[in-house]
């Protein structure tokens, strides 16, 4: 069996054809689906891209992995992804970027070059192609073809629509992964990370003039002032409506580009023989606002910056492919899932739950009612002076946790302050929830939320006589 993990950056979970987008058009995406499962009510569990890639390759909420920010390291005590793979027979490689800070204290010294970026690798992984925020790479081979794409990564980006999309840098990444996969002889695992569609916002080539900017829809409006969450949050949508919609038609556009990349993709399998032998999951590190609430960006507390794309497919379980789950998933699953999936045990650290029963067409009545997210800005307050410990906890208010039911979404944050939503009859986020019964109702359920996910990997575990309990793996 193969396993190809893919993730597509800052994809909004509405933005699929198959979910019944009026204006995008997905038909590597959807042929997926329709060879697999797709999970329509799936969520991210943090943001930016380090923190909700930390959920995504741990299974953890932030409230256990504690990676608050791009830069805060992932504790080395932390099983991932990789490391599960490699266990288990596997040579996991990447394609792109993971943004994972190394944790300082198992580095070689102060001049370690890892302790200089927060693009780096959980352990675990071999890296084929890596493409982190300068592009060095395919700014490379773009100058190598006689371009100039500029002396930053962001400036080749941003001229994207200048080149043809073959030039572009999914098209450059997928051109990558599908001469690897021509030369895999054995078993492979694989994660691909696509760094579109992440800003800036400017589609490859015929991608970019593919939308019409008149035929997409506006964005939700802002209703009333939003707590404040700073970061990336706070970055104002475009104030005219003309500049919105050019840049809704370019988020479109690049979405587009990246879909037929992954066809591309799904083409070389086949062509490979290894279409019936892979293991295939496509999701995000996050969502994006695309002018939702009067901001662009990710983060913060609303729906937009979390609900993303899930799809699954197991060609060993035929008798589920085609359908759709409307349960809550959150990407915590995902490692219990191809955990599941490589016959391998779930790591005692896992917040997650195997989808497998999905897979097989079931659905679990004691499934999760409810779905939750985390997002942390204390990241802009450590940049921005001292803060003496212990006696200067600003900090850990600096944070706010969401719990998003079929009918309501509650917002706690670390200084005290929330609000409740009533989207029975607005799924906008822009009604108010006013029964004081109903707010504590969920209230009382984050609390219990929380208190049901705090640390379990040694507190399931007991020394006495034996070791007993869920057996650590150094002990196992």
């Amino acid at each position: 069996m193969n396993v190809l993990l893919i993730t597509v950056d800052q994809f909004r979970g509405d933005c699929l054809s198959a979910a019944g987008h009026p204006v995008v058009r997905t038909p590597g995406l959807d042929r997926l689906a329709a060879g697999g499962v797709r999970f329509a009510r799936h969520y991210s569990q943090a943001a930016p891209c380090g923190p909700g890639r930390a959920c995504l390759y741990t299974g953890t909420y932030q409230l256990n992995n504690r990676v608050v920010g791009n830069g805060t390291p992932l504790a080395d005590r932390f099983d991932n992804v990789a490391r599960v793979a490699r266990r288990a027979g596997w040579a996991p490689t990447l394609f792109g970027y993971a943004d994972q800070a190394v944790d300082p204290r198992t580095v070689d010294g102060p001049g370690d070059p890892r302790l200089a970026t927060y693009q780096g690798v959980p352990p675990g992984f071999d890296v084929e192609l890596a493409l982190l925020d300068e592009q060095d790479a395919w700014r490379d081979w773009l100058t190598a073809l006689g371009y100039d794409p500029g002396a930053t990564g962001d400036a080749a980006l941003a001229s994207e629509s200048t080149r043809p999309e073959e030039h572009g840098v999914s098209a450059f990444l997928t051109d990558r992964l599908i001469a690897w996969l021509g030369r895999q002889d054995r078993p492979w695992w694989a994660h691909v990370s696509y760094w579109r569609p992440h800003p800036p916002y400017g589609a490859a080539g015929r991608w970019a003039t593919a939308y019409s900017p008149d035929a997409v829809a506006l964005p939700i409006p802002a209703a009333g002032p939003p707590l404040p969450c700073g970061g990336l949050a706070a970055l104002p949508a475009p104030p005219d409506e003309g500049a919105m919609r050019a840049l809704i038609a370019q988020y479109y556009g690049m979405v587009s580009d990246v879909d037929a990349q992954l066809g591309r993709v799904w083409d070389a399998l086949g062509a490979l023989g290894m279409w019936d032998d892979t293991v295939i999951v496509v999701t995000s590190d996050h969502g994006e606002q695309l002018g939702d609430h009067g901001t662009i960006g990710k983060g913060g507390y609303f729906e937009s910056s979390y609900h993303i794309p899930a799809i699954v497919r197991d060609p060993s379980r035929p008798g589920a492919h085609g359908s759709v789950v409307s349960a809550f998933t959150e990407n915590v699953d995902i490692l219990p899932t191809l955990c599941d999936l490589m016959g391998t045990g779930v790591p005692a650290q896992c917040d997650g739950l195997p989808l497998t029963p999905f897979l097989d067409g079931e659905a679990p009545p004691w499934w999760r009612q409810s779905a939750h997210w985390e997002y942390d800005w204390r990241w802009e307050r450590i940049t921005a002076g001292s803060h003496p410990w212990p006696w200067d906890r600003r900090l850990e208010r600096q944070h706010l946790a969401v719990l998003r039911t079929d009918t309501a979404a509650y917002v706690q944050t670390g200084n005290g302050s929330w609000r409740a939503f009533d989207l029975a009859p607005d799924p906008s986020w822009r009604t108010e929830l006013s029964d004081p019964a109903a707010v504590l109702a969920l209230a009382q359920e984050m609390l219990t939320w929380r208190s049901q996910h705090t640390d379990r990997t040694l507190a399931d575990t007991l020394v006495h006589g034996a070791v007993l309990g869920r057996v650590p793996d150094i002990v196992a």
